[in-house]
C-alpha cells in the first residue's frame, strides 16, 4: 500500500493508542543521569528485536516474547473472531560499545554517545548491529553461548592421592599432587555443559575509524546486506562491512574555502531496496537522491527535492527552521519522509518540485522562535519515522509528546500524544473536517497546525524534556518511543467503522 495515490484503497480509520510497556521509568523528583539519556532507537526489519543507544556509550538490546508464548492459541481458537497480538517486549543484554576518547593532536574530547544504531543481517543465530558515536563506527555481533564447565580434573583430590605431597627442587612441598598412576595418567580436563544455561556475548567485530574529519551524523545499511555508509557534516563515505581500515569518499560537499560554505549534511539513508541509490539531506532544506553507478565520487544528484517558498515572507530564521534533521525512506522505495524544525513532510520521488503533503508539528512556536533561538532549542534534532505500511507518520515535539498523522489523502488523522502512561492525556480534539480540501492531490496538502494552539491544559510547554527519538515497528501499528531514560511502547488497533 502506497500512502499518496489515485488507488481505490479507502481512508483507514483512525488509530487508537494505548500504552504498552515501558522500561526506564524514572521515580517522581528522581533526577536523570546525563549517561542514562536515550540517544538512539532501532527496530530490526523483523521486527524481533529493538536496539537503543544512550549518552554513556551504552547499547541495550530488546527482543519481542509475544510471538514466542503458544499457549494462547487455544484461547483464540475459541473464540470467532480475529485477535490481532500487538508486540510486547523484554530486555535481553546491554553492552558498552563505546568509551569517551581525547584526541591529542586536535585537542579534542570524543564523547562515548551512541548517535545511531542500525541493525544488520542476522547469520547462524546470531544478532550483528552497526553503532557509532561522533567519530568511530563499530560492528558488533552478538550471540548465545552455552556455559561450559569443569566437570573433571586431571588430578585426584588430596585427601584420596596416595602419593603424598611431592618434593619441589628446594625440598618444599608444593600443592601439587600426583595421580596414583603417576606422569602416565595425567589426562586433559573434561569440560563438558551443563544444563541448558546460556550466556549472550557481545563481540566487537570490526572497527571503522579515522575516516571523519567532523562529527558523524548518520550510518545507513545498504540492501546488498556487504555495505553501509557513514556522512558527517561535509561528506559521505562506503564502507564494506568486512573491510575496516578502506573507505571510499563517495560524496565530498567540502567547498575549496571553507567561507564558502554555506550548506552541510544532515542526514542520510540509502534506498529500501536500489544498493546504488541513497538520499541525503541538507541544512538547507533540500534532499537529494544520487546513483552510484555514474560515478565514483556523486558530485552531481540524479533529482533534488526543495520546496521553494513563494510567500515572500523571509526572516533571520527561515532558514534555521528549514534545515532537515531526519529523513525516511518508505518501506514501498517510492516515498521520502523528512523532519525539519516546524514540520513534516513526504515526498514522492517522482516529483521533485513539492512535497505530496506537509504536517505541522508544532505551528504555535512560531512566534516564540526568537526565544527558542536565545536557548538553542531552535537547533534539537527531531527524528521522523513511517509505518510499514506507508499509512502513517510521526514525529516528536515538546513537553515529551509526539504526533501521528494519517497520510493517506482524505485522511484528517492528526493525534497528539504523551510519552508517559496515559498517552491520551493531553490530547487535543481533532476538528472533524480538514483546514484545506484535498481536491487536488498533486498540491501540498498541510494539516496538524490546526490542532495545537497552545498546552491542552493551558499551561505552558516545556522544551527542556523534548521528545527526539522514537521507532515506528515495521509490521505492527507499535510505536517506542525515548523520553530522557525511559523507553515507553505504545500500541494500537483499528478503531472499527461505525
Amino acid at each position: 500500500m502506497t500512502p499518496v495515490s489515485n488507488g481505490d484503497v479507502g481512508i483507514p480509520p483512525s488509530l487508537e493508542w494505548k500504552f504498552s510497556q515501558v522500561f526506564g521509568e524514572r521515580a517522581a523528583g528522581e533526577e536523570v543521569q546525563e549517561v542514562d539519556i536515550i540517544s538512539a532507537i532501532e527496530f530490526d526489519k523483523t521486527g524481533e528485536h529493538l536496539a537503543t543507544g544512550d549518552r554513556g556509550g551504552r547499547v541495550v538490546l530488546f527482543e519481542r516474547t509475544d510471538g514466542k508464548d503458544h499457549t494462547i492459541r487455544k484461547d483464540l481458537e475459541k473464540k470467532d473472531y480475529l485477535v490481532s497480538r500487538q508486540p510486547e517486549f523484554r530486555y535481553k543484554t546491554e553492552f558498552q560499545s563505546h568509551e569517551p576518547e581525547f584526541d591529542y593532536l586536535k585537542s579534542l574530547e570524543i564523547e562515548e554517545k551512541i548517535n545511531k544504531v542500525r541493525w544488520c543481517q542476522t547469520a547462524n543465530g546470531a544478532l550483528f548491529l552497526l553503532s557509532t558515536n561522533d567519530k568511530t563506527v563499530k560492528y558488533w555481533k552478538v550471540q548465545e553461548k552455552k556455559i561450559k564447565k569443569i566437570c573433571e580434573m586431571n588430578i585426584d583430590s588430596p585427601d584420596t592421592a596416595s602419593n603424598g605431597r611431592s618434593a619441589g627442587q628446594n625440598g618444599a612441598a608444593s600443592d601439587f599432587v600426583f595421580p596414583p598412576g603417576g606422569f602416565p595418567s595425567l589426562r586433559l580436563p573434561l569440560v563438558q555443559i551443563v544444563g541448558h544455561e546460556t550466556n549472550l556475548v557481545p563481540r566487537c567485530r570490526r572497527v571503522y575509524a579515522h575516516a571523519h574529519d567532523y562529527h558523524i551524523n548518520s550510518i545507513s545499511n545498504n540492501s546488498d546486506g556487504e555495505t553501509f555508509i557513514s556522512a558527517d557534516d561535509l561528506r559521505i563515505n562506503l564502507w564494506n562491512l568486512e573491510i575496516c581500515n578502506q573507505s571510499f569518499n563517495i560524496v565530498d560537499v567540502k567547498p575549496v574555502n571553507m567561507e564558502d560554505l554555506t550548506e552541510v549534511i544532515t542526514s542520510a539513508e540509502f534506498h529500501p531496496t536500489h544498493c546504488n541509490t541513497l538520499a541525503y539531506s541538507s541544512s538547507k532544506g533540500t534532499i537529494r537522491l544520487i546513483d552510484m553507478r555514474q560515478s565514483a565520487l556523486c558530485d552531481t544528484h540524479a533529482k533534488i527535492f526543495e520546496e521553494h517558498d513563494t510567500s515572500g515572507s523571509r526572516s533571520f530564521f527561515t532558514e534555521i527552521i528549514a534545515s532537515i534533521s531526519d529523513i525516511k525512506f518508505g518501506n514501498d522505495g517510492r516515498h521520502i519522509l523528512s523532519r525539519d524544525y516546524m514540520t513534516l513532510k513526504l515526498w514522492d520521488l517522482n516529483m521533485e518540485s513539492s512535497p505530496v503533503a506537509t504536517f505541522q508539528v508544532h505551528e504555535y512556536l512560531r512566534p516564540k522562535l526568537c526565544d527558542l533561538y536565545e536557548n538553542d532549542s531552535i537547533f534539537d534534532k527531531f527524528e521522523c519515522c513511517i509505518s510499514g505500511d506507508g499509512l502513517r507518520v510521526a514525529t516528536g515535539s515538546y513537553s515529551n509528546l509526539f504526533r501521528v498523522f494519517g497520510c493517506v489523502p482524505g485522511s484528517t488523522e492528526a493525534r497528539t500524544l504523551e510519552a508517559s502512561k496515559n498517552p491520551s492525556r493531553r490530547q487535543v480534539q481533532t476538528p472533524s473536517k480538514p483546514s484545506r480540501s484535498f481536491t487536488n492531490l498533486a498540491r501540498s496538502r498541510r494539516r496538524g497546525a490546526e490542532n495545537l494552539n497552545g498546552d491542552a491544559n493551558g499551561g505552558s510547554y516545556d522544551f527542556s524534556t523534548k521528545l527526539l527519538h522514537l521507532a515506528w515497528h515495521p509490521t505492527s501499528n507499535a510505536l517506542a518511543c525515548a523520553a530522557a531514560n525511559s523507553l515507553y511502547m505504545y500500541n494500537a488497533d483499528d478503531t472499527p467503522p461505525e
